[in-house]
């Protein structure tokens, strides 16, 4: 089966060209003040993707009026919710807003996964991410997990990798966790928040391979 890839954190017509023309399955917007890919709603909204590519926003406990201004505005087909938000709240975006909704996990232990379980019912799919230390950004850090946590593992709803991959690991990142969806921030930036249009297009290249 073939390995789908979101490319995130984008915000340039040029960069969201390289991930949609290399095979991209869905492209991210971030909208987080304290992000170096925040981005404004409209703005996101000006840059074209083809039809069949998924448009994720992705937020920290937004309240309902940037979800709703962001969904609008950024022609989003999904939301990624990244902080601390509850499996009623989910559900409660999730009816609000009629369009998917992922939720971010972070992952340091094996007992970290179990938390998956709790949004069954509420997400549409979980987004396994590295935990990172407190009081800095909750994802696009770089950081990585020990893959081989995922191993036997019983996922309660359809998932996606994320966390510290780039180029010169997704192969075995796949071959390890048999992850079918992955998603990309840092690892094809030349700078934080500054993507590489050569990295892009080689990420997805080897995530076809892999």
């Amino acid at each position: 089966m073939p390995t789908f890839a979101k490319i995130c954190g984008l915000s340039t017509p040029e960069t969201v060209s390289a991930a949609t023309r290399g095979g991209a399955s869905h492209v991210g917007f971030v909208f987080f003040p304290k992000s170096p890919r925040d981005i404004v709603p409209e703005q996101a909204g000006e840059l074209v993707t083809p039809e069949a590519v998924g448009r994720i926003g992705v937020f920290v406990d937004p309240d309902d009026a940037l979800l709703l201004h962001a969904v609008r505005g950024a022609r989003l087909t999904g939301v990624q919710l990244h902080g601390d938000e509850s499996p009623e709240r989910v559900a409660a975006v999730k009816a609000r807003l009629g369009i998917e909704v992922w939720k971010a996990v972070p992952v340091r232990t094996r007992a970290d996964l179990d938390a998956a379980k709790l949004y069954r019912g509420a997400a549409d799919r979980i987004l396994y991410d590295a935990k990172t230390p407190k009081g800095t950004l909750p994802g696009g850090m770089g950081l990585r997990f020990d893959w081989k946590l995922l191993e036997g593992f019983g996922h309660p709803l359809p998932w996606a990798l994320s966390g510290g991959l780039d180029v010169a690991n997704i192969a075995e990142a796949v071959r390890i966790t048999g992850t079918r969806l992955v998603d990309v921030s840092s690892g094809v930036e030349r700078a934080p928040g500054v993507k590489d249009v050569d990295k892009i297009a080689a990420f997805l290249q080897a995530t076809a391979q892999s």
